[in-house]
């Protein structure tokens, strides 16, 4: 029924009664079911979407799929695909079986079908023609949300799968949430003490923060107040995919950095945290304790870098290290990527690296979600506090967390090795 609520247009109406095609009057009934459930008064225009339905979660995402492309739908914005359960380009390192690995292939064609990109990636920001500041998008999936809108300074709210196609689909989303001005507004205050440069510079310094403000923020919009000096979009990049999975975050203004945050009063509002919260080196020692699910001084069988997937920068960060080193007999060095930053590293003559014994490419998918470990693999590395918080649950391994440099000289030593002196520097 249509909503007595929401305020609609013309072409709102339009679609809700059909005359756009059942399959866009399905997408249509439910934004504007979620517009109520979310007390929006009217809906908005997307300029884009980031679909994640796309990945095979079991066959009622593949059949909600496979209606809404047999009544015709197609995405009415430019629409990118998320990762999906396997990876076309090495189809033989998913260990998926029938009927799931089938099913997880139809599931990738109908979305295709409707006219999504096949980009197969969690990190739609890498990819050209990302959203600029201030355009309203739907994006799905936890890390390209906060880091839409805290990087780019886009709005999204917190979409999920199945909302995001219908999105796609009308190209309207509910005026709530991080859409509006007022819920942008930081609440929550991290104040950064006794944090030196040395710290600042490392990636895995703001992953481990990133855990921290997830833990402690929950959904709260959350601002990093200290003296940081330059700051990368692959270290932000790393904070946002920590905090979007230790806790629900979906915007974080670091001040002085992130677009909506030139200033603390521009972070807060004008206003007073609601909370101030203090973090130094201690809090992030104790944060990669919990990322570290593993007995460090057993037997290290893999590591896995890339998750959200490597960018371009971190290929030329990664490449020469992997170069210098030989990956222990017993282990296996994962790295996941998107095709299109593979491609890019190709271009520049870095692959021959990632061919060396030992050394596995990922795309299409990312080595926590779908099983690409081989069963010994019980104990594995990585430098992503997003893939240390997943996949011992999900794959029923231990992780150990560490720095990029850790997991290199871990992988060449085939036991883990850490250092984390330089939170003290």
């Amino acid at each position: 029924m249509p909503s007595m609520a929401v305020a609609m247009d013309a072409r709102d109406q339009e679609m809700l009664a059909g005359e756009q095609g059942a399959a866009t009057a399905l997408a249509m009934r439910i934004v504007v079911a979620m517009a109520d459930a979310a007390g929006a008064e009217r809906l908005i225009d997307i300029t884009g979407a980031h679909i994640d339905s796309c990945l095979y979660h079991g066959r009622v995402g593949l059949r909600f799929a496979e209606r809404l492309a047999g009544d015709g739908a197609t995405v009415r914005v430019p629409t990118t695909l998320n990762v999906s359960a396997l990876d076309l380009l090495h189809p033989e390192r998913v260990r998926l079986t029938e009927p799931a690995r089938s099913e997880a292939r139809r599931q990738m064609a109908v979305y295709e079908s409707m006219g999504c990109q096949p980009t197969w990636t969690c990190a739609p920001y890498q990819l050209p023609g990302r959203p600029a500041f201030g355009e309203h998008v739907c994006w799905a999936e936890s890390n390209a949300i906060v880091f839409a809108n805290t990087v780019l300074g886009a709005r999204t709210d917190r979409y999920g799968d199945f909302m995001d196609i219908c999105a796609a689909i009308t190209g309207r989303v509910p005026e709530a949430g991080l859409h509006l001005d007022a819920n942008r507004v930081g609440t929550v205050l991290f104040r950064l003490r006794g944090i030196g440069r040395t710290a600042l510079d490392q990636e895995a310094f703001w992953a481990l923060l990133g855990h921290v403000v997830g833990a402690r923020a929950g959904t709260e919009v959350s601002v990093i107040e200290g003296s940081l000096g330059d700051v990368s979009e692959d270290h932000l990049k790393a904070l946002a995919a920590a905090a979007a999975s230790s806790g629900s975050v979906a915007l974080i203004h670091v001040v002085g950095i992130t677009p909506e945050a030139l200033t603390l009063a521009d972070a807060l509002g004008g206003r007073s945290p609601a909370r101030t919260m203090d973090v130094g080196p201690d809090d992030l020692r104790a944060a990669a304790a919990e990322l570290t699910t593993a007995d460090i001084g057993g037997a290290l069988r893999a590591v896995s870098v890339g998750t959200p997937h490597l960018s371009l920068a971190g290929f030329e960060r990664l490449t020469p290290m992997l170069a210098a080193t030989r990956i222990h007999p017993d282990v296996t060095f994962y790295v996941s990527t998107g095709r299109d930053v593979l491609r890019a590293a190709e271009d520049r003559g870095w692959l021959p690296v990632y061919r060396a014994p030992g050394i596995r490419l990922v795309v299409d998918t990312c080595t926590y979600i779908t099983p690409v470990l081989a069963p010994e693999e019980t104990l594995a590395m990585t430098d992503s506090a997003k893939w240390a918080w997943y996949a011992p649950a999900n794959l029923g391994i231990s992780a150990a967390f560490g720095t990029l440099e850790d997991c290199v000289r871990s992988a060449a030593a085939g036991r883990v090795i850490r250092d984390f002196g330089w939170l003290d520097r």
